[in-house]
Formats: C-alpha cells, structure tokens, sequence
C-alpha cells in the first residue's frame, strides 16, 4: 500500500467525504490489542447558525487486517472544521466511515462535545461488544462542569 498524504505537505480535505482514509497492514494481525485516538480539539460548525462547535474525541478500536493511518486520519477529523453538522451527525460518520475503511473486530467513538445554548451533548457509538480477555480503557472524559 503506498501511501500518498504521509512524508509530504498535504491541503486539508475540503469535506469529509472527499478527505482519503489511509490504511497499513497490521503487523500484528491475529493479536487481540485495542487503539485508541484521542482528538481534544475537534471542531465543526453549527448547521443552523455557522458558529463553530468544539468537541473531545476518544476512538477506540481492535484491529483486524488494518491500522488507520494517523495523519490521514487527522486530516480527515481536520475536513469537519468548515462542514454544518449536528453533533450526533458528526460521531456517528466518523465512526461509520472508519469502521468502512478498515473492518475493525470492533470500534467505538466517544464525542464529547462542549455547551451550545447552555447544554453539552455526549454521543456514543460502536459495533458491538468489545472482544472478550481484552482490556479496553474507559474513556475518562469527565462530563462538562460550568464554574
């Protein structure tokens, strides 16, 4: 698999669906193990007002064949900054979409997105049931506390 975003400059997507989701063979295929990517500053726009919302990301996965490429994932995460989506709307994609791209024994994505109009919003998705005699961390992100 040559990769093409790695080891150069490469522009931010213009939107999520055309943002390339790159992929390398697990070198430990057949191993039960979990990944996880944690994006603090995640950011996308409003659908209705165009303010930008702000959301903590944790994604949790077991690979199978493939591993996500890290800065073609950044890259992607990175296209939702000028695209209208509700928060739901944006979890649930991004999980959909990497679940499509490598085929994970299981995945799951916390959003933990901060206060529009006064109420933070958490949404959560994932395939299934995580692997069994696997350890999977909890996420941790502790919910929004005003001052």
């Amino acid at each position: 698999m040559a990769l093409k975003q790695l080891g150069k400059q490469t522009k931010l997507p213009s939107s999520p669906e055309k943002a390339l989701i790159e992929t390398v063979k697990n070198p430990h295929k057949g191993t039960l193990y979990s990944v996880r990517f944690t994006c603090p500053e995640f950011t996308s726009l409003c659908p209705i007002t165009g303010q930008p919302d702000f959301a903590h990301l944790v994604i949790d996965y077991v690979p199978k064949d493939l591993l996500v490429e890290s800065k073609s994932l950044k890259l992607f995460l990175g296209a939702f900054r000028n695209v209208g989506s509700f928060h739901e709307d944006c979890t649930v994609a991004i999980g959909l979409r990497l679940v499509q791209a490598i085929k994970p024994v299981w995945l799951r994505i916390g959003g933990y997105w901060y206060p529009r109009g006064g109420m933070p919003i958490d949404v959560f998705y994932q395939t299934g049931n995580p692997p069994e005699n696997l350890w999977i961390p909890p996420q941790d992100v502790p919910g929004y506390r005003g001052r």
